[in-house]
């Protein structure tokens, strides 16, 4: 069952609930309980330490695993039986007004969660005195990705069909397309997993590519699919993927650092002949200008064509520019 980022907070909730009262409870049988894999429990468990009451020493959740049992080792550090009244500083007054206030102005946030956080943020600015008034003289503004996350996350919370138009840097165009959304995470940038009916398959979209996107009525009906393991990093190609070859220099060799490949043979010269997959060659064509003298493509021909064409019309157009 796909998951969103609503589901995992809920998730993570309750999970604190449940190991303060289980202290050495075994990982199989905490995945068990909450329905999911022991990896997604795993990941869970990393995210918790972040997590406390506040993040000053002792409060944050001290929380580890052997892979087969979970040890919490400050579980006071939430306990309500202990009787201390919840005390917030000045610092942590204002980082709560102003992140009220700016989640309140996003677009795409339901009405009834609006007027709610509204009055609990007028709870806040009554309780907080002077950290408010601090807190008034500071604003945070969304850029365009947190417009689109927010109607993302609806649309899966309501499980409804998505319209967007999309930028692919490496084809540099905009695409339309409908898609049916699975789940957002983040890995570096926030994405939404979903099932194209562009491309009749699972794709990945980064938030802040998407140029347009609108909430249609039609249902969403994506095929059951396992939400994909990102433990071996975003980018998995597939074997069946065409293959690419490229040549660099000592100043090249980083790409083996960021890019997954099939084979790296050494060259003579230092460099490397390195060879990936990717369901699009193009994609790649960002990663061969930036290698700029220190990279070649082998094959396929296509590709190298296209950086060449690319780095021809970049050139022209600084020139005629002229000098600055």
């Amino acid at each position: 069952m796909a998951t969103n980022a609503i589901d995992r907070t809920r998730r993570l909730l309750s999970l604190v609930t449940y190991l303060r009262d289980r202290p050495g409870a075994r990982v199989d049988d905490v995945a068990r309980a909450f329905g999911i894999t022991e990896e997604e429990l795993i990941s869970d468990l990393q995210v918790l330490p972040l997590c406390g009451t506040s993040f000053r020493g002792g409060d944050l959740l001290d929380i580890d695993t052997d892979g087969e049992h979970i040890w919490w080792y400050n579980a006071a550090a939430v306990n309500s039986s202990a009787g201390e009244p919840l005390r917030l500083a000045a610092d942590e007054a204002t980082a709560l007004l102003v992140a009220a206030r700016a989640v309140a102005t996003l677009p795409g946030l339901r009405e009834s969660d609006r007027e709610a956080l509204l009055r609990a943020t007028a709870k806040l600015e009554a309780a907080a005195g002077e950290s408010a008034v601090a807190g008034a003289r500071l604003s945070v503004t969304f850029e365009s990705e947190g417009s689109v996350f927010a109607d993302v996350d609806r649309a899966i919370a309501e499980r409804r069909r998505l319209r967007i138009r999309y930028y692919s840097p490496g084809r540099d165009e905009l695409s339309e397309r409908e898609i049916d959304p699975i789940r957002l995470f983040a890995v570096g940038h926030t994405y939404v997993e979903a099932w194209c009916r562009r491309s009749e398959g699972r794709r990945i979209f980064r938030l802040d590519r998407v140029a347009h996107l609108e909430l249609l009525d039609t249902p969403a009906d994506p095929p059951p699919l396992e939400p994909r393991d990102l433990s071996a990093g975003l980018v998995q190609p597939s074997p069946d993927d065409p293959e690419v070859v490229i040549e660099v220099g000592l100043g090249g060799r980083w790409i083996t650092e960021y890019y997954p490949y099939d084979a790296a043979e050494e060259l003579p010269d230092g460099g490397l002949r390195v060879t990936l997959r990717t369901p699009d060659p193009h994609t790649l064509r960002r990663l061969v200008l930036r290698l700029g003298p220190d990279g070649r493509v082998v094959e396929p021909a296509e590709l190298a064509v296209s950086a060449r064409d690319a780095a021809r019309a970049a050139l022209a157009a600084y020139e005629e520019l002229g000098p600055v």
